[in-house]
Formats: structure tokens, C-alpha cells, sequence
């Protein structure tokens, strides 16, 4: 099933909407790294997403962080392993995880509430026992 990312049910990426482009990998590998691209580089332009809610769009550009950029694409870049396909299947994996964050329902609003009448009379009782402790640092006289 090759025809782009399923991220939940109605919120899906189509394959013409990632552009992937293979660049060589940086760090150990001998010989190999040198000659071969296997390290994946997977953009996608969020602003052109036509099955992502708005809310989505702009929840996974903040998620993004850095990987962001100002023209409102995701460039994700995977050289863990040594074959293009392993790294392919790294990036799509890691930009799925990162829609299927962004499309979390937001929190639900937190409702303000009141201290308790105990609570407010222990605060200002442990106040007053405080300033009394503190008064008594004063300095001496000896009147």
C-alpha cells in the first residue's frame, strides 16, 4: 500500500504531495559513504496538504520546530541506516508520528476553581507564623 501516508481516519498525505531526494549520509561508513546516496532527505509542503484540516496544518508546522521552513515545508532528513529504503521508511515514519501528534484533539480547557475556606485561613495562618519567625530576627535591644 504505497500511495502515501495514512495518518487517522479522513487525514491522509498522497504520494504526490512528498518530494524525497536521496543525499549521501554524513558520519562511519567507509569507503561506501563516500560513493552512495542512502541517506533520505522527505519534504512536504504542509501549506499544499488538500486532505489535512487547517488545524492540523498549523499544529504541525509549530510541532516542527526547526525542521520547519518559512515557506511552511517540513524537510525531515534520515541517514540512520545503511540502505535507502531503511532510511525512507525512517523519514515517512517519522513525519507520520509528528501529523498524527499534530492531529491530537486539543486540551480541553482547564476550569478555574476557588481555594477552599480551610485552605485560605491555613495559608494566612502559616503567613502570620512566618512573619512572627521573621520579626524575631530583628536585632536585640536592650531597652
Amino acid at each position: 500500500m504505497n500511495d502515501g501516508l495514512h495518518i487517522r481516519p479522513g487525514i491522509f498525505v498522497e504520494e504526490d504531495e512528498l518530494e524525497e531526494q536521496f543525499i549521501r549520509a554524513s558520519g562511519p561508513g567507509g569507503q561506501n559513504v563516500n560513493k552512495v546516496a542512502t541517506a533520505v532527505q522527505l519534504r512536504f509542503h504542509v501549506a499544499n496538504a488538500r486532505h489535512l484540516p487547517e488545524r492540523v496544518r498549523t499544529q504541525a508546522l509549530k510541532l516542527a520546530g526547526s525542521r520547519a521552513t518559512k515557506e511552511g515545508e517540513i524537510v525531515i532528513e534520515a541517514g540512520r541506516f545503511r540502505t535507502q529504503e531503511q532510511n525512507r521508511a525512517d523519514a515517512r515514519a517519522r513525519l507520520t508520528e509528528l501529523l498524527l501528534k499534530a492531529s491530537e484533539p486539543p486540551p480541553k480547557p482547564r476550569k478555574k476553581t476557588k481555594p477552599s475556606k480551610g485552605a485560605v485561613e491555613r495559608r494566612l495562618k502559616e503567613k502570620a507564623g512566618r512573619s512572627s519567625v521573621k520579626k524575631m530576627r530583628g536585632k536585640v535591644s536592650f531597652d
